[in-house]
């Protein structure tokens, strides 16, 4: 319910906007050029022995703005103009989008990646998350009444029904809305999650995601990773056990080979999930790719009736 009532959550972000605002006018008016420093945040390193001290709360080092160097300058133009509208949205107790945000100033903000920088400076600066802004994305997750092919395939074959559960999609990379949802489920129901995705660099991608989180939203990693999720498949060890024909297989492309390698120099994947690593360097080494439709070549009903079920059963995930 929109209203003006302040809750203790929004009272103290828009104190901190207030001595944030007003320091940096102080700093001006007395003829001094403001600075500010913003924490750095990494959901990983490169470093695959395993040994790193990778911490997903703690700051990696600090970025300070100059605002006498022009680009910094611009940055913070931009980060100030976004406060001001945050500082509004929470005053009057509305929500916008980061559309919305962006189509105030469109011909000062260029493109849609400035305002969304803007947002995550302010989130580091006020220590909260996007959602505590007012500040929401269009939600890509789907529960149920599913866009893709292989989810449509689940709801035809009844597969939360008979198998009681939730399936839901992120069409792709997960925005921050599904994750938070899918966050919340498990934390307020502690309920398993499983996590299929093509057998592919990009799918193994959109796996850690959900588990690790993004690298541009790393500041806000506790709120949004799901360390409980498994990967159900598909495996790349699937292609033999399941006999797929040649014809399901495709080749790597380059990109295919530098997203794998990116992914396995990941310090995660050597420290937290040796298995998840051990499957995407099998996948490497074959040097082939498939989707999850291709477990449709025996049956249309054979990923509902007999691949998902005999995983969960058998705990035939890692």
């Amino acid at each position: 319910m929109e209203g003006k009532h302040f809750s203790p959550r929004r009272f103290n972000l828009l104190k901190k906007i207030g001595e944030l605002t007003r320091s940096i006018v102080e700093d001006l008016s007395n003829g001094r050029s403001p600075t500010l420093q913003i924490d750095q945040f990494s959901s990983y390193c490169t470093d695959t022995s395993g040994n790193c001290c990778c911490s997903y709360d703690l700051p990696k080092g600090k970025e300070i703005l100059k605002p006498w160097i022009e680009s910094q300058a611009r940055r913070l133009d931009v980060m100030l103009r976004v406060l001001l509208i945050v500082q509004r949205l929470l005053q009057e107790n509305k929500h916008g989008s980061k559309r919305d945000i962006y189509y105030m100033y469109p011909s000062i903000f260029k493109e849609q990646s400035v305002v969304d920088r803007a947002i995550n400076d302010i989130c580091i600066l006020l220590q909260c998350s996007r959602h505590n802004l007012n500040v929401v994305s269009v939600g890509k997750g789907f529960i149920s009444k599913f866009l893709v092919s292989v989810f449509q395939r689940l709801a035809n074959d009844q597969f939360c029904r008979q198998n009681r559960c939730i399936v839901i999609t992120g069409r792709g990379y997960p925005d921050v809305s599904t994750r938070r949802f899918l966050h919340l489920l498990v934390e307020t129901f502690h309920l398993p999650v499983y996590c299929l995705v093509d057998c592919d660099p990009y799918g193994i991608d959109i796996l850690v995601t959900y588990r690790f989180g993004s690298m541009q939203m790393a500041y806000d990693a506790k709120s949004l990773r799901l360390p409980e999720i498994r990967w159900i498949g598909a495996f790349p060890s699937d292609s033999e056990k399941y006999q797929l024909p040649q014809q399901c297989l495709l080749p790597l492309t380059t990109e295919d080979m530098q997203k794998a390698r990116g992914i396995l120099q990941r310090c995660y994947m050597e420290r937290e999930v040796p298995h998840w690593r051990s499957e995407l360097q099998l996948l490497l080494d074959r040097g082939v790719k498939f989707e999850i439709e291709a477990l449709s070549a025996y049956s249309l009903t054979f990923l509902s009736e007999h691949y998902l079920p005999s995983k969960i059963q058998m705990g035939a995930y890692i």
